[in-house]
């Protein structure tokens, strides 16, 4: 799977450690920045990432800030991303489960590399479980119709 991978500077090293991991785990990763711990305007990177995962169908995307929060409010704007910042391996399935999230925001202040990594296998390996979900995922995509005037 081709995965875009962003952070802020407080999310920067959760973001290399993730990264590491999923190329370990076979995905192919594509790190959107930034290269160093240096502050940076975490909507940029949220938007970079959305802006991929919205135009390459399939694909995933991985972004880190601080609490995760942040970059998932910013990635939520790009119409066809559906970010879910997670806390638990629960969240991330039932994200993937019941709301084909195509992103996935993870605080780097929050957890510890094995939690958040534990976080992202089970995001990676869990299926969009369709059926009324779907129903639901629709609504949300005519929303972002009707945001842009469609």
């Amino acid at each position: 799977m081709r995965i875009y991978a962003a952070s802020d500077h407080a999310g920067f090293s959760l973001k290399k450690a993730l990264v590491t991991e999923a190329r370990r785990f076979g995905h192919e990763v594509t790190d959107l920045g930034p290269d160093d711990e240096q502050r940076v305007d975490y909507p940029d990177f949220a938007a970079a990432v959305g802006r991929a995962v919205a135009g390459d169908p399939g694909s995933r995307g991985l972004i880190c800030c601080g609490t995760g929060i942040g970059v998932c409010i910013a990635a939520n704007k790009v119409p066809g991303v559906r970010c879910a910042v997670v806390w638990d391996e629960a969240t991330a399935r039932l994200s993937r489960e019941h709301n084909d999230a195509n992103v996935l925001a993870i605080g780097g202040r929050l957890f510890s590399v094995n939690d958040a990594v534990r976080m992202l296998d089970v995001w990676l390996t869990t299926n969009f479980e369709g059926g009324r979900h779907a129903e639901r995922v629709e609504k949300i995509r005519r929303l972002e119709d009707e945001a842009r005037g469609g």
